[in-house]
């Protein structure tokens, strides 16, 4: 077993403490929806120790790339709710000299996967597609982060990914929200004797203040960290997720997880009244749906319309439920379907879909089409930019809060339930929210159709903004909200995390609005106009978001305090 005790903490942790007090009093605005406000770099996560280590390594000289690194695997250990080596997501870089690339790192199916893989005795089984050991898709997060490390980083892989070890080894203090957190899935947790273990206190639920150690996941890191994607997909790792899969009925083989291949595609480009957009490509949907909505809105002056307008919600309402409608049937994994990227994307098509809509009257979605089943809330997004102007935006999840509840015994780190985002099963299409259509069917080595929207946009070939969120389905909108809060209505970075948001997804046809949001005039003259409208009693999303201030060459962060424990982290 390799020792954890060659990497001592207390200098590593005074180390970061030091550069944290040189970050953090400068940089940090906290009155009002003022920015955090930094010239070195900066790093939004919704974590705070994660993002105090992030920007550590942009402090002794790392780039971009390697504070993501850093951050994502810090994330594993502080926010076990979505920051994973177990799960998987998508990364998209940007480089000071205007080199893009898209990483992605979304889970796969194992070779035993089949389109019928969910029905029991020709009957859909839910519980078997969401929550057992045959739901969890080939982890891909440690291939990914090792591939964009390999192509842009600049410091050593065991530096990056050894604070996360020291904070799994020695602990760090449970907060409020974690502690909250943790408490709602205990009964969960208690079906599985490692993940009881790991996030009780021998069934007690851990209180703010207490420390958490993860011992387990110490040492996965490590291997992680001495081998790179070899310590995971290989070894010992592997074993232990291979005999835990055998042991339930789950699907993954060391054969699965040694094939795993994250892969580099180009990014998705688009414009928005001058703006660059930086998108992530299928098997996301969420850089299509992003380019396309901002391509019909750009026929509209929201601007003059204002902020919060009755009249441009029905707009973006309107541009929602069509780019959703497209989403569904058109997009999944390119290596498996044809996805007509460039036809949804162009400037053409938007103008065709603009014309369906009426400015006085919502459409309606027909129920006669399909609609899909819920995806989890539970994701993160990190943004980074480091002193150069290098940019990351970096989604990635487990799919449902702590995935599928399940540690790998002896491995100390939660599985996903990723595999619950392919369709149910072939002809199972029904207006319950079931679907079956082919081009999300699980298949071996598929890929699974996703939301997350790491979004980057350039203004005069410069960088301008990074941007992110979890979310589910309401990822992209979420996204599409930022955009238009700071490029249409002027917003700073933290004003475009504070503003209320809402959300369409086509099928069910209803407007779900933030509580506290907007006020009842404009949603009552929304229903004037149509639509349903809902107000949620949840927030949505936790967007990240970073904008360049090029008047006074300043990063301007934007925290989203709907959720606990966020940080801007930078100097």
């Amino acid at each position: 077993m390799l020792s954890l005790h060659r990497f001592p903490t207390v200098r590593w942790l005074s180390g970061i403490a030091a550069v944290v007090l040189v970050a953090t009093t400068p940089a940090v605005v906290s009155a009002g929806s003022a920015p955090t406000r930094a010239k070195v770099g900066l790093v939004v996560s919704q974590s705070d120790l994660a993002s105090d280590i992030g920007f550590s390594v942009i402090a002794s000289g790392g780039n971009a790339v390697d504070a993501a690194v850093a951050t994502a695997f810090a994330l594993a250990v502080t926010h076990p709710t979505a920051g994973n080596i177990g799960g998987g997501g998508f990364l998209v870089f940007r480089s000071a000299r205007g080199d893009t690339a898209a990483y992605d790192f979304r889970e796969t199916a194992p070779a035993g996967s089949s389109p019928e893989m969910w029905l029991k005795d020709g009957k859909y089984d839910r519980a078997l597609h969401h929550d057992s050991h045959r739901a969890v898709g080939v982890p891909g997060t440690v291939a990914g982060l090792h591939l964009a490390w390999r192509e842009q980083g600049s410091k050593p892989w065991k530096d990056l990914v050894l604070p996360a070890v020291a904070l799994a080894r020695d602990g760090f203090v449970v907060s409020f929200g974690l502690a909250r957190s943790l408490k709602s899935v205990l009964p969960d947790f208690k079906k599985y004797p490692a993940s009881l273990a790991q996030f009780t206190k021998n069934g007690v639920p851990y209180e703010p203040g207490d420390i958490l150690k993860q011992p387990d996941l110490a040492q996965s890191l490590l291997r992680i960290a001495e081998q790179g994607p070899a310590g995971f997909y290989q070894g010992e790792t592997a074993a232990l997720i291979e005999q835990d899969m055998a042991a339930h009925g789950g699907l993954i083989t060391r054969a699965d997880l040694l094939a795993y291949r994250a892969k580099k595609r180009p990014v998705l480009t688009g414009t928005y009244r001058g703006y660059g957009v930086i998108g992530m490509p299928p098997p996301s949907s969420g850089g299509i749906g992003v380019i396309q909505m901002l391509n019909l809105l750009e026929g509209w002056d929201l601007k003059a319309g204002g902020y919060g307008s009755a009249q441009n919600l029905h707009y973006v309402a309107e541009s929602m439920r069509r780019a959703f409608a497209d989403r569904a049937r058109y997009v999944a994994d390119p290596d498996f379907a044809e996805v007509p990227v460039a036809r949804l994307t162009s400037k053409d098509y938007a103008a065709t879909l603009r014309r369906t809509i009426n400015p006085q009257h919502a459409s309606k979605s027909s129920p006669a089409t399909f609609e899909w089943p819920a995806e989890s809330q539970e994701t993160t997004h990190l943004s980074v930019v480091d002193a150069q102007r290098n940019a990351v935006a970096l989604t990635y999840t487990l799919e449902a809060g702590y995935g599928s509840r399940i540690v790998v015994p002896g491995a100390g780190f939660l599985l996903n339930n990723e595999m619950g985002d392919f369709n149910a099963g072939p002809g199972l299409t029904n207006e319950q929210g079931l679907i079956g259509t082919p081009p999300n069917l699980a298949q071996p080595g598929k890929r699974m159709l996703s939301s997350m929207s790491p979004t980057i946009l350039t203004k005069d070939g410069e960088l301008f903004m990074v941007t992110g969120s979890p979310g589910g389905r309401t990822i992209i909108n979420t996204v599409l909200t930022t955009i238009l809060n700071v490029v249409d209505y002027g917003m700073n970075a933290q004003e475009a995390v504070d503003g209320g948001r809402f959300h369409h997804q086509w099928l069910p046809d209803q407007i779900t609005a933030e509580r506290f949001g907007f006020s009842t005039d404009t949603l009552r003259a929304l229903r004037a106009k149509g639509h349903t409208v809902v107000e949620g009693t949840y927030n949505q999303g936790v967007a990240e978001v970073i904008v360049v201030n090029a008047t006074e060459k300043i990063l301007e962060g934007g925290v989203d305090r709907r959720a606990p424990d966020g940080k801007a982290s930078g100097h």
